[in-house]
C-alpha cells in the first residue's frame, strides 16, 4: 500500500477487495458533514459515484463517525468484505483524514475531476489503517507579495496541502514588492501598493528585467471564499501583514509611514527588485493608529473560530533595516520618551504593541524569530526561519515555537547541484534532504519539546514568476515534508528513504491526475529550465545551526 504520508500502522491483505459502485451509499454521523459534503463533491466527481445517503448497516456503505477513544486529529479506516468501509475519527478532522486516506487508496484516478474510466470495478483493499499525526502544526507558506497566486491558485494549493494531510497554510499577503489583500479604510493599499511597474527576472544581481506591470490582490469577498474553502478541508489560514520592516509597497501608497525626516517617502514606488528594502515604518502614534486599522478588517476576515490555528496573526518582524531610525530625529525621540537604548528595542516595542493589541482581542501573535530580540509578550509564537537557534530559545523561554529553518524547508532554494536548475537559488537541498529532516531540534527537554507546534515548509516566490514555477519548487519535496510533519519517523538517519522513493512512484501518478508540475526525479523537463537566468546558489552543505 503506497500511502503517503506513512501511517502508523496497517493491517490486512491488498488483495480483493470491498467494492465501490454506483450502489454504494454515505452514511454521516454528527460532526462529519464536512467530510461528507467533500467525499461527494470530490471523490463522487473524480470517480462517477453518487454516493446518496443510505443506512449506517448497508452491507455496501461508506460510513463516517466520531469516536472520542481516538486522538482529534487520529483516525481508523476499515475495509471488511459485506460491511463496506467505516472511517472513525477521533475529531470531525480526523474523519477527513481518514478520506484522504480513502482516496489514495483508491488510486490515481480519484485525483482527477471527472471519470476516465467510469465503469472500472472499484476496490479498497481488505485493510485497516489506524494513524495520528505527529504534529499539530503541518504548514506551508505561500508568498503571494512578491509574485501573485490569483484566487484559484491558492484554491487549488488548498487542495494539494488537504491530500497531503498539512493544515495550516501561512499566507504571505504583504512585502516591500506588493500588498495583497482589501483594506477598505485605505484604497491606496489596492489602488498603488498592489502593483509594481517591473519585475527582476532572476536574483536581485540578474540584468533581466520583466518590463510588463505586475500585480493583484485579493478582495474581501476573495479572503472570506478562501478561509471558508480552508475551513472545509480542516485547514488554518494565517495571514501574515509584515511590521515594520518589509513595507515599502505599504509606503508607497501612504508616505506618512515612512521616515520622512530622512528621505522623500513621496518619491518610492513599489519596489521592483529583490532583498530587503532599507524604507520601513517609523515608529509613530500615525503608523500604529494605521496598522491597527488594517488588523481590525483582518481580525473580520479570519475568524479565530474558523479552524484550530484560526486565532494567529504572522506579524513578521524580520530584516527590519534600521539605517534610517538611525538618522530619524523622529526615532531617536521616540527611543528617549520610552526610556530604550537603541533602535533594536524600538523595533521590541514595536512588534510588542501589536501583542498587547492582539492579545486584547483574543488573538495570538505569532512572528519570525527576530522578534525574541529584546523580549516577547508570553502569548506569542514564533517561527524559527533562521535555522534552529530560534526555536530553541523561544521553546526554553516558554513561548510555542514552528519550526521552519531556510536551511532545511525553504522550496525556493534548489533541488539539485546542476547547470539545468531553473533560477538557482541557495543551498541544494534534495528530496532526500527533506525527507531527513528532524523539526525538533536536539537538546530540549520533553517540556521544551512539547513547545514544538509543529514545522512549515516555506514557498517565497521570487525567482518563481508563474504556477508552473511554484509546483517546480514545492513537488516534490511537499511530499518528503508532509511525511515529516505527519508520520511518527524514526531518527533522520534511520529513515528508510528508498521505501519512501517506492512510494514515491505511486504517488506521481497521483500527482499527474492532479496536474501538477512537480520536478520529476530524473531532472527538470526542458521547458520548466531558465537558461541565462541568473541565480544565487550557495555551494556546500547548509550550516547546522
Amino acid at each position: 500500500m503506497e500511502l503517503i504520508p506513512a501511517p502508523r500502522a496497517v493491517e490486512g491483505r491488498t488483495e480483493g477487495g470491498v467494492p465501490l459502485d454506483r450502489d454504494t451509499t454515505l452514511w454521516a454521523g454528527p460532526g462529519t458533514e464536512r467530510t461528507e459534503r467533500w467525499l461527494r463533491a470530490t471523490l463522487g466527481a473524480s470517480l462517477g459515484l453518487r454516493l446518496p445517503p443510505g443506512p449506517r448497516d448497508a452491507g455496501n456503505a461508506v460510513r463516517l463517525l466520531l469516536d472520542d477513544a481516538l486522538e482529534p486529529e487520529a483516525y481508523r479506516l476499515g475495509a471488511v468484505a459485506g460491511r463496506g468501509v467505516e472511517i472513525r475519527g477521533g475529531g470531525p478532522a480526523g474523519v477527513f483524514w481518514g478520506a484522504q486516506t480513502l482516496r489514495q487508496l483508491l488510486g490515481p484516478d480519484a485525483f482527477r475531476r471527472a471519470p476516465v474510466r467510469p465503469d472500472a470495478g472499484l476496490r479498497v483493499p481488505h485493510q485497516v489503517v489506524e494513524d495520528a499525526p505527529r504534529f499539530r502544526w503541518r504548514g506551508l507558506l505561500l508568498d503571494v507579495a512578491r509574485h501573485f497566486m490569483p484566487k484559484e491558485g491558492v484554491l487549488r494549493y488548498l487542495d494539494l496541502m488537504a491530500a497531503h494531510k498539512l493544515n495550516v497554510l501561512h499566507l504571505h499577503l504583504t512585502d516591500d514588492q506588493g500588498w495583497r489583500i482589501e483594506i477598505r479604510r485605505y484604497p491606496g493599499l489596492t489602488e498603488t501598493a498592489s502593483w509594481r511597474s517591473r519585475t527582476k527576472f532572476g536574483h536581485r544581481a540578474s540584468p533581466l528585467w520583466d518590463e510588463k506591470p505586475h500585480g493583484g490582490y485579493y478582495t474581501q469577498d476573495d479572503i472570506r471564499e478562501i478561509v471558508a474553502y480552508a475551513a472545509e478541508r480542516h485547514i488554518s489560514v494565517v495571514p501574515e501583514i509584515d511590521v515594520p520592516g518589509h513595507s515599502q509597497a505599504a509606503i508607497a501608497a501612504y508616505p506618512e509611514l515612512g521616515n520622512a525626516d530622512v528621505v522623500d517617502t513621496a518619491a518610492l514606488s513599489v519596489w521592483d527588485t529583490w532583498g530587503v528594502s532599507a524604507n520601513v515604518l517609523a515608529p509613530t502614534d500615525t503608523t500604529l493608529r494605521f496598522y491597527e486599522g488594517v488588523f481590525e478588517e483582518v481580525l473580520e476576515l479570519f475568524p479565530a473560530d474558523a479552524a484550530e490555528f484560526s486565532g494567529f496573526v504572522h506579524v513578521g518582524g524580520d530584516e527590519c533595516r534600521k539605517e534610517q531610525w538611525t538618522e530619524s530625529v523622529t526615532a531617536k525621540t521616540r527611543i528617549a520618551d520610552l526610556g530604550l537604548t537603541d533602535e533594536d528595542e524600538l523595533q521590541s516595542w514595536f512588534i510588542g504593541h501589536f501583542d498587547a493589541w492582539l492579545s486584547a482581542r483574543g488573538r495570538r501573535l505569532i512572528g519570525w524569530d527576530e522578534i525574541l530580540e529584546g523580549g516577547l509578550a508570553p502569548g506569542a509564537a514564533v517561527s524559527s526561519w533562521r535555522g534552529y537557534a530560534g526555536g530553541i530559545a523561544a521553546a526554553r523561554a516558554g513561548h510555542d515555537v514552528v519550526m521552519c529553518p531556510e536551511q532545511y524547508v525553504y522550496l525556493d532554494h534548489r533541488q539539485a547541484p546542476g547547470e539545468d536548475e531553473p533560477v538557482p537559488i541557495g543551498f541544494v537541498r534534495t528530496l532526500e534532504d527533506v525527507y531527513r529532516f528532524e523539526p525538533v531540534p536536539a537538546g530540549l527537554t520533553e517540556e521544551e519539546a512539547r513547545r514544538v507546534l509543529g514545522t512549515q515548509a516555506n514557498v517565497w516566490t521570487e525567482a518563481m514568476e508563474d504556477a508552473a514555477r511554484v509546483d517546480y519548487q514545492t513537488f516534490p519535496r511537499l511530499a518528503a515534508f508532509a511525511e515529516v510533519a505527519w508520520s511518527s519517523l524514526p531518527a533522520p538517519a534511520e529513515r528508510d528513504f528508498a521505501g519512501f522513493e517506492r512510494r514515491m512512484a505511486a504517488h506521481y501518478r497521483r500527482l499527474d491526475a492532479l496536474g501538477v508540475a512537480y520536478r520529476p526525479p530524473t531532472g527538470p523537463r526542458p521547458w520548466q529550465r531558465r537558461p541565462g537566468v541568473p541565480g544565487r546558489p550557495i555551494e556546500g552543505p547548509p550550516p547546522n545551526r
